[in-house]
């Protein structure tokens, strides 16, 4: 038997109106159940993306999303009023870099094409945002929006002018070629935590798809061992 998800019962719904018929197992036999979706015409064509039907996940989304930008800024206007001088020292430090170009600087020479990128990043991620299958990964993406949020705000309102402003790069670390920013952070890691949780329950849901089939298959050979005898 296996697990009746919440995208099964909307899946159910969209097909079958609000008693519909939803297969809860497989086998030799197939263990066919109602299921009762109520008010099943708000999710009618965005089965994909009924994680952000709830209103704590919606706030949730905004609120990261909201903060991720917020803290961006404000941590690059306070370097750029500090307008640190040097290189800096230590493992981690503080250096103010006006990166016109995209990561380690690629691009610099053209800043109207950076910043239609950073705009299309933007604008894809508002789109798998819509589409979630979970809310870990909505929460992941509503950072990685804000990062880019971030990022773009500085290519559109930061000197020398609109649509091609610098980003204002400023924590160095080390063993790390190049300077970034708090948005960076919150783009790499949001992307690698979505990933993460996209793949989790796939991987999951093998191991209990082979545990599954380990008895069936050795309740085969025990039978032909006795057979056998």
């Amino acid at each position: 038997m296996r697990q009746v998800v919440e995208s099964d019962v909307l899946r159910a719904a969209l097909l079958g109106g609000e008693h519909a018929q939803l297969p809860l197992g497989t086998g030799d036999g197939l263990l066919v159940g109602t299921v009762r979706a109520q008010r099943a015409g708000p999710y009618r064509g965005l089965v994909d993306s009924v994680v952000l039907r709830s209103r704590r996940t919606r706030l949730a989304v905004a609120g990261i999303a909201a903060l991720v930008l917020a803290a961006d800024q404000a941590t690059k206007s306070a370097v750029v009023a500090a307008n640190p001088r040097g290189t800096g020292s230590g493992l981690v430090s503080v250096r103010l870099v006006r990166n016109t170009g995209a990561s380690f600087g690629l691009g610099a020479g053209h800043p109207l094409l950076i910043t239609l990128t950073a705009a299309a990043i933007l604008a894809v991620a508002v789109a798998l945002l819509l589409r979630v299958p979970s809310r870990a990964v909505a929460l992941s993406l509503a950072a990685v929006g804000g990062g880019a949020a971030g990022n773009l705000a500085d290519r559109l309102f930061r000197h020398p002018g609109l649509g091609r402003g610098a980003v204002i790069d400023w924590i160095h670390v080390a063993f790390y070629p190049a300077t970034f920013n708090l948005a960076d952070v919150a783009i790499r890691l949001g992307a690698v935590i979505a990933l993460i949780a996209l793949l989790a329950p796939q991987l999951a849901a093998r191991r209990r798809t082979r545990g599954l089939a380990s008895p069936a298959r050795h309740s085969t050979r025990l039978l032909g061992v006795v057979r056998a005898t």
